[in-house]
């Protein structure tokens, strides 16, 4: 599977990372450390306000976007399907993903551009407040066929499961047009509370899944191990990752253990979406399945030693170089 070109969908969010002191505020807002909580828009301008007077960054984000500027970042040719509000956020979105030369399917609306508060806990973890706004406008409608031209492998987002006429229309049409498709589960109570519709996305459509160690429990009831295996029964290529024992890999009967990467911790968030990055960006070119997880155990090491899921262009630079050695 070379010369890919990979197509991602999910919700365009702009980041607004807040480096916390403790967890109390988590704790008063009643959101699940290390979770992801859909918020409506009250509480989103309730939560503006309460972190108005503390650190924060804002980046691009939206956990798909996130691994598609990462593979663009990289060299391999990719695209993004989203939708952003006609807001300033919106057009920071659109334009950081211009600059790296993605083909960028966006739809525009006057609701305001979905954003995610993620709050960094002093050991690193995140925990994500997410309001969708105009994330969540697409809809069976916008998925026609002519979006997957060019294209041979279709990225999904975990978090699109909430709408499930969306993911399982994108699905249908990419496989119908010949994509082979990855699937990121994203989020531990996003897998919880979409079980039905997951097992069946993974039973019938999915040929990659990506999913972290608390995911893999919660899908499939099992350790690492055992739910690679039980994931890679039922598609072609399996990925758990275990945090700082790295990840585990699997196609067929071979299994790969990938060595984690990186120094110390400041932000966990995008490890995944950035692991999944090198990942795709290895198989683009080529890569055998070892050398694809090393890539993307390259990229989730560096991410996590900076706040949010950007990196600057020398950081990049050393990245590429770096692969080079791999």
């Amino acid at each position: 599977m070379d010369n890919l070109r990979i197509l991602g969908i999910g919700n365009a969010l702009v980041d607004i990372m807040v480096l916390a002191e403790d967890d109390l505020l988590i704790s008063n807002l009643s959101l699940p450390k290390g979770g992801m909580t859909l918020i409506d828009g009250e509480l989103s301008s309730l939560i503006q306000k309460e972190i108005s007077h503390l650190n924060i960054k804002i980046t691009t984000g939206g956990s798909v976007a996130n691994a598609i500027n990462g593979i663009a970042a990289l060299g391999a040719a990719c695209g993004y399907i989203g939708s952003i509000g006609q807001d300033a956020l919106g057009i920071l979105f659109k334009n950081e993903m211009l600059k790296r030369g993605i083909g960028v399917v966006l739809k525009e609306l006057e609701l305001p551009t979905g954003n995610a508060v993620g709050f960094v806990s002093p050991d690193g973890e995140r925990t994500f407040a997410t309001y969708l706004g105009a994330a969540v406008e697409m809809g069976p409608d916008d998925i026609t066929p002519d979006l997957f031209s060019g294209y041979n492998l279709f990225f999904i987002e975990g978090y699109l499961v909430f709408n499930n006429s969306l993911i399982m229309a994108a699905a249908s049409a990419a496989k119908s047009a010949g994509l082979a498709i990855a699937l990121d589960l994203s989020s531990f109570n996003v897998v919880e509370a979409n079980m039905e519709i997951l097992n069946e996305l993974v039973d019938n459509y999915i040929d990659i899944v990506f999913a972290n160690e608390e995911e893999a429990k919660s899908f499939t009831g099992l350790a690492p191990k055992a739910a690679l295996e039980n994931l890679a029964s039922r598609c072609d290529i399996a990925v758990v990752k275990v945090g700082k024992e790295g990840a585990f890999v699997q196609q067929g009967t071979q299994k790969w253990h990938i060595p984690a990467s990186g120094g110390k911790v400041m932000d966990t968030t995008g490890a995944g979406d950035y692991f999944a990055a090198g990942f795709l960006a290895g198989m683009a070119v080529g890569h055998n399945l070892e050398k694809c997880g090393k890539i993307g155990a390259l990229l989730a090491g560096e991410v996590i030693q900076v706040v949010g899921a950007e990196l600057e262009e020398s950081h990049w630079e050393f990245i590429r170089n770096q692969v080079d050695l791999i």
